[in-house]
């Protein structure tokens, strides 16, 4: 038996209890088992769903939303194509084969899928979806360990896109790349057969670890290399179509690779969050089994089908921690987070992405994309999709958590398993909320979002557990 500690009401003054309750044990019914702010200001919380211990000291987050030009920034060149990473627009050969293109042509919006290589420079990629040259979970490890064999499909779409010179040529530059950056040399690179490279391209076409790139690297009118083009860059237009390829990409990836059990969806924002590039893209990571995480809240689920709503906006609203809703969803900052974090849920009573109506996808991308808005492209950031597996029959809500990585956990946290946050939720929620009546102003921001005393906080808003 799977055995965990798990905090019980008593945990503030009194120690960690060993259960051997399997996986999913339910919390307290109690909401200050999870918040407690003691005399001195320090608030100690307890994540509901994962159990993490955290607390919040007085005066380590009074440093307010800054995103001013620092004194070590550089001027850039002003260019009319940016060529600054491989990911930029005059660089498309630089990244595997792409799956789709995202276009915006005549004030429409439209999709190409599969795109010969010489037809790359024809049109303007607004997102482009590609393979990730260096996969996390390999096309390898499906062969090697399900026996995993590319679809008809895709197989036909390699062989066309290598039949064109421009693609063959693309795809053996593009394999000499990798080689060379995983450590063979010059010499080695040239003694390999063109059979052995192209087999190696297999997993541009066929792999399960994909990126959505966006397609600007500075913001328009950038004069420094600080002035990045993020998520809050974006017209809730174009957020809204990041984010329907995004989901056009979790669907392709369940319906092409059977072994695929959940899809792992996450944004890392600057270096300090993990990002290899400081140009803004999403990533899909299909996996073969549920992360201990995921499987602990759908047991949770099972035995309180209402839990979501009981320690998510049922104990934010309790703690006036809501900061903005819509119509599809609802947001507020976290308790019981490593890092100050924004929760943002879907009120659906569908519990995937791919099941989302338009409408509601717009929901939610419109609150998650008011808050990149508001926190501005200088803080460090992960944003992270959580949602029920494919093959789960009970029902968890879709929920996106941007994480702010702007503490570093040390040796503190590792010989106690208390992290600092050095922002408390009640001072995550007062500097989102002044920051987000200001870009509303501005018109940055889709219509329809209410902030802070607009929310109408109603108890049990998801409706996940109604289907």
């Amino acid at each position: 038996m799977f055995l965990f500690y798990f905090n019980q009401p008593t945990m503030f003054g009194a120690k960690k209890v060993l259960t051997e309750d399997a996986i999913g044990t339910l919390p307290s019914l109690r909401y200050d088992a999870y918040y407690h702010q003691m005399p001195d200001g320090t608030i100690k919380q307890i994540n509901p769903f994962t159990g993490s211990e955290v607390w919040a000291v007085p005066g380590r987050g009074n440093k307010p939303i800054d995103n001013e030009i620092p004194k070590t920034a550089k001027p850039i060149e002003v260019k009319a194509k940016e060529d600054v990473c491989s990911f930029c627009e005059t660089r498309y050969f630089e990244t595997p084969p792409e799956k789709a293109r995202v276009v915006h042509e005549a004030n429409a919006w439209r999709t190409l899928y599969q795109l010969p290589a010489s037809q790359y420079f024809n049109t303007r990629a607004e997102f482009r979806r590609t393979g990730n040259l260096f996969e996390i979970v390999s096309l390898d490890y499906w062969r090697k360990n399900y026996n995993f064999r590319m679809t008809k499909k895709q197989l036909e779409w390699k062989e066309r896109y290598l039949s064109e010179t421009d693609g063959f040529k693309h795809v053996l530059n593009v394999i000499d790349f990798k080689l060379s950056r995983s450590g063979k040399t010059a010499e080695e690179i040239a003694t390999m057969s063109v059979d052995e490279k192209l087999q190696m391209a297999d997993a541009f076409f066929g792999g399960s670890h994909e990126l959505i790139i966006g397609s600007r690297h500075y913001k328009p009118n950038a004069q420094y290399d600080c002035e990045l083009f993020s998520s809050g860059e974006m017209t809730p237009e174009e957020h809204y179509q990041y984010f329907l390829a995004t989901i056009d990409a979790l669907k392709d990836i369940y319906t092409n690779n059977r072994y695929v059990r959940y899809v792992s969806v996450f944004q890392n924002w600057l270096k300090p969050a993990g990002a290899s590039f400081d140009h803004i893209h999403k990533q899909l990571v299909g996996l073969d089994s549920w992360s201990i995480s995921i499987e602990s809240q759908i047991q949770m689920v099972r035995k309180s089908p209402n839990i979501f709503n009981e320690y998510g906006p049922n104990m934010a609203a309790h703690y006036n921690l809501i900061f903005a809703e819509n119509d599809y969803a609802i947001a507020y900052a976290s308790i019981g987070q490593r890092y100050p974090t924004l929760a943002i849920y879907s009120k659906s009573i569908h519990s995937r992405p791919q099941e989302h109506s338009p409408e509601e996808i717009k929901g939610v991308s419109d609150l998650v994309h008011a808050c990149h808005v508001a926190m501005g492209s200088q803080i460090s950031c992960n944003e992270e999709w959580y949602y029920t597996p494919i093959d789960s029959v009970y029902n968890m809500p879709w929920k996106v958590l941007i994480k702010w990585r702007i503490n570093t956990p040390a040796g503190f946290e590792g010989n106690t398993s208390i992290y600092i946050n050095p922002v408390s939720p009640i001072q995550l929620r007062d500097k989102m909320v002044p920051r987000l009546y200001e870009v509303r102003n501005q018109g940055l921001i889709a219509k329809g979002i209410s902030i802070a005393e607009e929310c109408a906080c109603k108890p049990n808003p998801l409706q996940y557990y109604l289907r």
